[in-house]
């Protein structure tokens, strides 16, 4: 007897939307590999959340402004060096005001804007703003 092969298939799709679901995903998979904007290029080198003030300025050169966006508070912690340098202890019962400075980098009207937020002395966030001038 004669048989014809049976081919698979999914049973909840019709065959053409298989396809196009598998091209689509593969199309798809560089978008979500994007870099978020948890960094910063700077020439050569990356900035990242967590970096310090004086690392940015060293990578990035003097920000185009420097805003003053008010104070946050979190409790007084410092290093208790007795159990190591990774254990906090409260250095007094209180809260600690952090500055908060928004940097912007303008890097000219082909490429956007960045503003970095400074908490203290740590980068907290990075965003686009629009196009520069």
């Amino acid at each position: 007897m004669g048989s014809t092969p049976r081919t698979l298939r999914n049973p909840w799709l019709p065959s053409g939307i298989a396809s196009v679901l598998a091209a689509s995903a593969i199309l798809l998979a560089p978008i979500a590999a994007a870099p978020s904007d948890d960094t910063m290029r700077c020439g050569t080198r990356l900035v990242s959340e967590g970096d310090g003030k004086d690392k940015v300025r060293t990578l990035c050169g003097e920000p185009t402004s420097i805003s003053q966006a008010g104070y946050v508070g979190g409790p007084g912690y410092l290093p208790n060096y007795y159990n190591g340098p990774f254990d906090y202890a409260y250095a007094w019962s209180g809260w600690t005001a952090l500055p908060v400075e928004i940097w912007t980098y303008n890097l000219g009207p082909s490429k956007l804007l960045r503003k970095l937020r400074f908490v203290g002395d740590e980068l907290e966030e990075i965003r686009t703003n629009g196009y520069g001038y």
